[in-house]
């Protein structure tokens, strides 16, 4: 039995055609384009804003950006790469804009360095996604936006560390001080459903 050979340059950039239509200004290849990616960059920005009408927001601007200045887009990344890139500076800006602050850390501060996969397997398989959310929800800006990077978006903490202008060091103190912060929130969360 002969075996077939697929051809998988095809699906390199599903969009290429889309994407080729946006640069030169299609309106309808632009809405295709937002229906197609809408969703996920609209839960993006909101693990990181923390606000439904902020991530609203977000994702219009973020769009708006993408569609103005897509003729930079140069298929080195996926399409989506390209956007979600564009679409968390974009949360970050807004949630800057509140002013949230960072807080340094001293050298000798301890921090765990745990994978996702781990900090995942290690909470209680009962709690709700709707809870755990809420509880993300319930962070300060500065823990809540270094935990989506991290967790949710798997950036490392040196690259976190670059896009929010911090140390690494305060990036890993932030992520730890927000998962024992998550952890008070949902104990607090699960006494008050009991």
């Amino acid at each position: 039995m002969m075996s077939k050979v697929v051809d998988i340059s095809q699906y390199h950039n599903a969009n290429e055609n889309v994407i080729m239509r946006c640069k030169r200004g299609d309106k309808k290849a632009q809405y295709e384009i937002y229906k197609q990616y809408a969703k996920a960059m609209y839960n993006v920005s909101l693990r990181i804003t923390g606000d439904t009408l902020e991530a609203e927001d977000v994702l219009q601007e973020a769009f708006l950006t993408a569609f103005d200045k897509i003729e930079s887009y140069r298929n080195e990344a996926t399409f989506g790469a390209w956007l979600k890139k564009i679409v968390v500076n974009t949360a970050l800006n807004q949630v800057r804009k509140r002013k949230y602050q960072f807080s340094e850390i001293t050298e000798n501060d301890d921090y765990e360095d745990d994978s996702p996969q781990e900090v995942l397997l290690n909470e209680e398989n009962s709690l709700q996604i709707v809870q755990i959310r809420n509880a993300i929800a319930k962070l300060p800006d500065g823990f809540r936006v270094v935990f989506s990077l991290y967790l949710l978006e798997g950036y490392d903490h040196q690259e976190i560390a670059e896009i929010l202008s911090i140390s690494v060091s305060t990036s890993k103190s932030q992520y730890n001080r927000a998962k024992k912060k998550l952890q008070e929130i949902l104990k607090i969360q699960n006494f008050n459903t009991v």
